[in-house]
């Protein structure tokens, strides 16, 4: 009797590597990001900005993720994958040595400008990677992983940011970029490029952007965009209102709101890095997907009515964990449908992800001023909406075998 012991081919230990050698470079870049997120404020009030110019700022970021990043990921569908990440990483470190700098508002925009039209390559075509790299049953897990990588980037550097800028506010500029340029180089070595390694298809509209992005709503793929939209509407919808609700219903201050808000943070984390891998292979795209929305509309619910603390955590983990689980999954599902390369799918999803961060804070804002139960009530209903159109939808075919091509028409 023998015993035969599985084997890694060493094509599957060559997409391993080049995973882990994907997901160290984004922890790291987010990391050299987060950390400049605790100063952005302060460097804005040195040069005399107000809430406007806060605000035309983050809007200047998103406008110019929405233009750029189709573009970008249809050129690595072109190019390849490693010329496109190479652009976001020396987008970020040039952007961040731009705040460094920096000694007026100008400057403020220009390094805005740049970190969001040349970072815009670097998420969109980091999927596009995993995507290559990666077999169906197993994909929705490593999309996650790149969340769960950003996510902790993100809560790791502002702490570090904040300890390095008691003497300076440019120091931590500075290290970040040293970072981000470091993280250029370990790319420029050890990244392998991707593309080569399958067919790609150049199907859809030949033509880049914002048009190219709203035909593809039309294609096999439409549903799956909308719902891209409805994981970072719903997302920044809560995000953008939420330490204003804590504050006005709660009373809590700093301290209570900053443990929330890193709950939040490590629970999309951990969710997207560790869980949402299993729950796909056992239960399949579809029935994660349809279980997510459910859990969302209720999520907001469950926020509106807690009463206390322990209540609020509870509940911003249940909204946290199935937002956490839509993203990934759902860029799992337009992957396996796409009819054009997965750098233009990735490049259309950053379109409508972005579409989402830019209008959820705007929709939350103006209904919390009317009043403070409204975004929370309105982001329920329209996750409910979802579920029940998902449900409902004629035609449907909501496959909850894992092994199976699972697709929604």
């Amino acid at each position: 009797m023998s015993i035969t012991t599985p084997t890694t081919t060493p094509a599957a230990s060559r997409a391993t590597r080049a995973r882990l050698l994907l997901y160290a470079s984004i922890f790291i870049a987010m990391i050299a990001y987060g950390m400049t997120l605790p100063l952005f404020p302060f460097l804005l009030e040195s040069f005399g900005g107000r809430g406007l110019h806060m605000g035309l700022l983050v809007a200047a970021y998103g406008v110019m993720q929405l233009l750029c990043a189709p573009i970008w990921g249809r050129m690595s569908d072109r190019t390849g994958r490693k010329p496109m990440l190479l652009l976001g990483m020396s987008g970020l470190t040039a952007s961040l040595l731009v705040f460094a700098f920096a000694r007026h508002l100008p400057m403020l925009y220009l390094g805005q400008l740049l970190m969001g039209g040349l970072t815009s390559a670097l998420f969109p075509v980091a999927s596009a990677y995993i995507t290559d790299v990666t077999d169906d049953d197993a994909r929705a897990g490593a999309l996650g992983r790149i969340g769960a990588a950003t996510g902790l980037g993100i809560v790791v550097g502002p702490g570090l940011g904040g300890l390095l800028a008691l003497d300076s506010l440019s120091l931590p500029f500075f290290i970040s970029a040293g970072a981000a340029l470091l993280v250029c180089g370990f790319m420029v070595v050890v990244l392998p490029e991707s593309l080569h390694q399958r067919t790609t298809t150049h199907g859809g509209d030949p033509r880049f952007g914002l048009v190219a992005a709203a035909r593809a709503l039309r294609g096999p793929i439409g549903i799956g965009l909308f719902l891209l939209f409805a994981v970072y509407f719903g997302k920044s919808n809560l995000s953008g209102v939420f330490s204003l609700f804590a504050m006005e219903k709660f009373a809590y201050g700093t301290t209570e709101i900053g443990g929330l808000l890193m709950i939040m943070g490590l629970g999309y984390a951990l969710v997207q890095g560790i869980a949402v891998g299993p729950l796909t292979r056992r239960f399949g795209d579809n029935a994660m997907i349809t279980a997510c929305t459910a859990g969302s509309a209720l999520g907001f619910l469950a926020l509106l009515f807690a009463p206390h603390f322990v209540a609020l955590a509870a509940a911003l983990c249940l909204f946290i964990a199935c937002n956490a689980g839509l993203k990934p999954t759902v860029l799992s599902w337009i992957s396996r449908n796409a009819t054009m390369g997965h750098g233009s799918v990735m490049g259309y999803a950053d379109v409508f992800m972005s579409s989402g961060r830019i209008l959820g804070p705007l929709w939350a804002g103006a209904l919390f001023d009317l009043n403070v139960a409204y975004p929370f009530i309105s982001g329920s209903v329209f996750f409910a909406a979802v579920f029940l159109g998902l449900v409902l939808k004629p035609g449907a075919v909501l496959s909850t075998s894992p092994g199976t091509r699972r697709r929604f028409s």
